[in-house]
């Protein structure tokens, strides 16, 4: 099929795990004919859980993505994980989509996983939809469901169909105003519909008003109707059941006639990096015009090699066609352009404006890298996502002797596929450090390294990433004198220290007047200081949220050396943090816990003898409550072990890191009594 952008739809399934996504993503390719059969998440043979891990686990664990064709439009679908451990795939997608569609589960109703896949979608000022699965269930509550979308959510969350005869079919109550539903009359909701829509735009209410609906175009309406996608307005609800098939065609048809294509949604957030900070650009849908594109998934295919899967935002991408990554100054050519159908990669010509396609076996690529064809996209960007900060972590090193560069480079291949799996060396203990968003996260990723690489690790936990700062002001002052019978060392520095808010980072100010430090040398203070900085003064970890304020100095025209001011600026920052009531600080996490309800007890107590604060309890339906609470990170070794034995291996925990806050007295001795021999043995 050859299809113009006004004819793409991209859209991205999200929501919470088990809520019937991938079911939803084979029924909706079957219904539009990619698929002559839907395969199943418990046979294994769906199209976009083909990892052998994914079937074995029976969930997503990445983004996966395929089209179909329905009526006048052409479908880009990404099928996202659900479980919070997986969210960076998730996330990656959003980057790629113009509506975000939540599933959720008419058993269960509003969980946190659909609030929070919400929450994301209007960060990014994305359309929001909501399909509530499976009304066809025997403890289906299609109208409880509604309600608590309506009233957790916002009553702009209004359905565009509604269930009947139990769930067997849908009626439409956007463009109908006749008939009876599982819901009551569709003439009732039919007029919150147009209440809702009439009133986003000033001159289709007046027309409303003064003529009635009849009296409305069906073009207004259709334009009120994308403004209020656009705005948040209205939050579209679409009942079915992917498993049976009912309302999958009527789902289809409202992609096709309301959700925005990519020259109608808003526009992305890109921006020009130039001497004077970030400038927007526009990146128009012109096919004419240069390209610039996104690339968001990145996948190390081991027959393919490296594909970068991406979102065209302007010009056109074809075979043959040079492309340049960022702001490199080498081309690449676009030997063979794919459109993806969960494994399979299917050979195109052309990319236009709005589709997504990828190319294979280009080592330069990235993910959040831009693609472009001319110069003049150089330091173009797209506005980054904000990904939660991965806080749980393990030290990790080859079990065999001889395969540390295989597990250097296998590691590298993860954490390209992942932007919330991070790599770190931490040069103080010489650990290979891997961090993730939960312990299922970093588990499934050394599943990896074995099964698809080959590598066997042994893993321990690493250091808690504690940190230094201090309480009070303080004036500190060295002097480095080095005689060493030829020329000598001179340098002398004054300076003043104050703390800066948590999590502010350091600063370092010149306040030094009369050329006292010689212009030449501040830069070698600051090194001082920064060593400090790096290694710590009390505890051995870094140091942070400080202003350093060097005021007063001396130098001498022959002894005065950068060597010399480097001493001086390192010696006398530690004298005044000798004198501000130095403190090391922990990380503190949000911690959400959920589980059935007669656990809460145990797991409330669990917390209470971890220092967490608990600051309050949600109920989801089935019996379910979500603890949240704030912990530190010192005290959550173990945890995953612990909550499954409380819960029998049913209760689940996510984390984001908060804050740094100050230790307990007690643990803050031992930490600088432990640094001690360290200090002295160097």
């Amino acid at each position: 099929m050859s299809y113009s952008t006004a004819s793409i739809r991209n859209v991205a399934l999200a929501g919470h795990p088990a809520a019937g996504k991938t079911t939803l993503f084979e029924a909706l390719l079957q219904a539009g004919g990619t698929l002559q059969t839907a395969g199943t998440v418990e046979r294994g043979s769906t199209v976009s859980d083909f990892d052998p891990m994914e079937k074995q686990r029976g969930h997503s664990m990445d983004a996966a993505i395929a089209s179909t064709d329905h009526g006048g439009i052409h479908l880009n679908l990404i099928d996202t994980p659900g479980y919070p451990d997986f969210r960076g795939p998730a996330l990656s997608a959003l980057a790629a989509v113009e509506t975000v569609l939540v599933v959720v589960d008419a058993d269960r109703g509003v969980e946190y996983g659909t609030r929070r896949m919400l929450e994301y979608a209007k960060t990014r000022n994305l359309c929001c939809a909501i399909v509530i699965n499976k009304i066809d269930h025997a403890d289906a509550d299609a109208a409880g469901v509604l309600e608590a979308l309506r009233t957790d959510i916002g009553p702009e969350c209004l359905p565009l169909n509604l269930p009947a005869d139990g769930g067997k079919r849908v009626v439409d109550c956007f463009g109908s105003n006749a008939g009876e539903s599982d819901l009551g009359p569709v003439a009732d909701w039919h007029q919150k519909i147009i209440d809702q829509v009439v009133e986003v735009n000033e001159t289709v209410m007046e027309h409303y008003l003064d003529l009635g609906e009849g009296g409305l175009s069906g073009q207004e309406l259709h334009d009120a109707f994308e403004q209020c996608l656009r705005e948040g307005h209205l939050v579209p609800v679409l009942f079915c059941s992917a498993r049976s098939g009912v309302g999958i065609k009527e789902l289809l048809d409202v992609a096709e006639r309301l959700f925005p294509n990519p020259a109608e949604a808003n526009p992305p957030a890109f921006h020009k990096l130039n001497g004077h900070g970030p400038e927007p650009v526009e990146a128009t849908p012109d096919p004419a015009a240069h390209v610039i594109a996104d690339v968001f998934k990145i996948v190390n295919d081991p027959f393919v090699g490296k594909l970068g899967v991406f979102r065209v935002y302007q010009g056109t991408v074809k075979k043959d066609t040079q492309l340049f990554v960022d702001d490199g100054k080498k081309p690449f050519k676009v030997g063979h352009l794919f459109k993806l159908k969960g494994k399979e990669h299917v050979e195109i010509d052309q990319a236009v404006p709005g589709d997504i396609a990828a190319v294979a076996k280009v080592d330069e690529l990235h993910f959040d890298a831009v693609l472009h064809d001319s110069h003049d996209e150089d330091q173009i960007h797209l506005a980054p996502l904000d990904f939660p900060k991965p806080m749980f972590g393990l030290a990790i090193e080859a079990a065999s002797k001889g395969q540390e560069q295989k597990l250097a480079n296998a590691l590298h291949k993860l954490a390209e596929e992942d932007p919330c799996f991070h790599v770190e060396h931490e040069a103080e203990t010489n650990e290979t450090v891997v961090r993730g968003l939960s312990d299922l996260h970093l588990r499934v990723n050394l599943d990896r390294l074995k099964e698809r690489y080959g590598v066997e690790v042994r893993s321990r936990p690493p250091r808690i990433a504690y940190r230094e700062t201090i309480s009070t002001k303080a004036e500190g002052h060295h002097r480095h004198k080095k005689q060493t019978g030829g020329a000598g060392q001179f340098g002398e520095v004054f300076l003043r220290i104050e703390p800066l808010p948590r999590g502010t980072g350091f600063e370092f100010v010149d306040e030094v007047k009369g050329g006292t430090i010689p212009g030449q040398f501040l830069p070698a203070v600051e090194k001082g200081v920064r060593q400090v900085l790096q290694h710590g003064a009390v505890a051995g970890y870094p140091m942070q949220d400080v202003r350093v304020i060097v005021y007063d100095g001396k130098h001498h025209p022959v002894d005065s050396k950068e060597i010399a001011f480097v001493a001086a600026g390192k010696k006398a920052f530690l004298d005044a943090i000798s004198k501000a009531r130095a403190q090391v600080l922990e990380p503190i996490v949000d911690l959400e816990v959920s589980a059935a309800e007669q656990h809460m007890g145990d797991i409330s107590g669990g917390l209470a003898g971890k220092r967490a604060r608990i600051n309050g309890t949600d109920a989801a339906r089935g019996g379910e409550i979500v603890v949240k609470a704030q912990v530190p990170l010192s005290e959550l070794e173990g945890y995953a072990a612990e909550l499954k034995s409380v819960t029998a291996g049913r209760g689940r925990y996510s984390m984001d890191f908060s804050h740094y806050e100050p230790v307990p007295a007690p643990m803050q001795q031992k930490l600088m009594e432990a640094y001690k021999p360290r200090v002295e043995e160097d």
